[in-house]
């Protein structure tokens, strides 16, 4: 059973997360848990009073967070989606990423779901939104959904690489099952600012993962030049691209590629989900 940890602050981009989810995952049985973080301020040095009071805000700050949390439930519930998922929700006050780390330590989770506000979202998240903090700082594989997602079956999955690490099976793994799962094919592609022959040690990850891949439909790409970004937008839309998969080792190099600065040149990452592998 796949145990998956959505985050939600209520708002749009995050219910969009959660469809998506659980339309992704709608053949499989699962476990939802829907958490809400109420952050905790900073310290103020107050006295005991303050304090007394803070704890009271404290209380009625959760039990808002739970209400809503039922409610979101209840919008579930509405939706034409399968009886194989149970949800469980989790309203706390706590600093975010202490606790995405811990529940997702505590409740074995195998995959995190956040929702990104579509291109200038996602390229904050590279420098210090929840959603980027989640991305780079916990260890867990997260998929990234953008707010103007839609999900439809999922077909294609891009795998861009720049063949410079080695593959740890354990992030394989959850790329191999979420391909089994959706009988998707992978697009393996090779990145690079000039083109060239690959090295040994390049040639030597390529078989690798030709070799784990075995067992799934997949092919191997390459492009270059400078314009990777508009480069990398061409495959998606040309290959009906519907989720990009990365591994995290590699994520200074693909943010100098898909997240840069000038957003309104590339549009196929405000639709597209990321899914980023951990070891």
């Amino acid at each position: 059973m796949q145990r998956i940890l959505i985050p939600t602050d209520f708002s749009d981009n995050a219910w969009n997360a959660l469809k998506y989810g659980l339309e992704l995952f709608k053949k499989t049985r699962c476990t939802f848990f829907l958490l809400h973080v109420n952050p905790i301020p900073p310290y103020s040095g107050a006295g005991t009073a303050v304090r007394e009071a803070s704890e009271n805000y404290r209380e009625s700050l959760l039990k808002d967070s739970s209400k809503n949390l039922q409610k979101l439930i209840g919008q579930i519930e509405k939706l034409p989606f399968n009886t194989k998922h149970t949800y469980e929700t989790i309203a706390v006050h706590d600093y975010f990423l202490d606790t995405i780390k811990r529940e997702s330590t505590e409740k074995k989770i195998d995959l995190i779901i956040m929702g990104t506000k579509g291109a200038s979202g996602l390229k904050k998240a590279t420098i210090g939104s929840n959603t980027g903090d989640a991305i780079t700082k916990i260890k867990c594989p997260l998929l990234a959904v953008p707010g103007e997602a839609v999900y439809s079956n999922l077909k294609e999955i891009a795998f861009p690489t720049d063949y410079h690490i080695n593959y740890d099976l354990r992030v394989l793994n959850t790329l191999i099952s979420m391909a089994v799962l959706h009988n998707a094919t992978v697009r393996v592609l090779h990145l690079a600012k000039q083109e060239g022959e690959l090295n040994e040690e390049q040639i030597k990850n390529k078989e690798f993962l030709n070799d784990y891949l075995v067992d799934i439909a997949h092919s191997f790409h390459s492009l270059s030049g400078r314009d990777l970004d508009s480069a990398v937008q061409c495959f998606t839309e040309s290959r009906d691209i519907d989720m990009i998969a990365m591994v995290a080792k590699n994520l200074n190099f693909f943010q100098r590629i898909l997240f840069r600065p000038t957003v309104e040149q590339i549009s196929y990452h405000t639709k597209v989900p990321f899914l980023v592998l951990h070891e």
